[in-house]
């Protein structure tokens, strides 16, 4: 009768252990309104390689500058 209670006793803190361990285990879920939401939000979690970043850089450099806008050009 005595190891029956222990048995129940352990099984009890087994199952509060398991459930506790799955709660913490669930991932939240995310629902976004719109295709570029999720891709903000990616983003912003995302962190890019040096390597890429540098030769993003470098690539945006290399590209001509936006032609002057005519308002700039008649004012100036």
């Amino acid at each position: 009768m005595k190891f029956m209670k222990q048995q129940k006793k352990f099984e009890s803190r087994e199952q509060q252990q398991v459930s506790e361990t799955q709660s913490q285990q669930k991932t939240s879920s995310r629902e976004f309104a719109s295709v570029e939401e999720l891709l903000r939000y990616d983003a912003k979690q995302t962190t890019v390689p040096p390597g890429i970043a540098q030769r993003l850089g470098q690539s945006l450099q290399k590209e001509p500058r936006p032609a002057r806008s005519w308002w700039r050009r008649w004012f100036r």
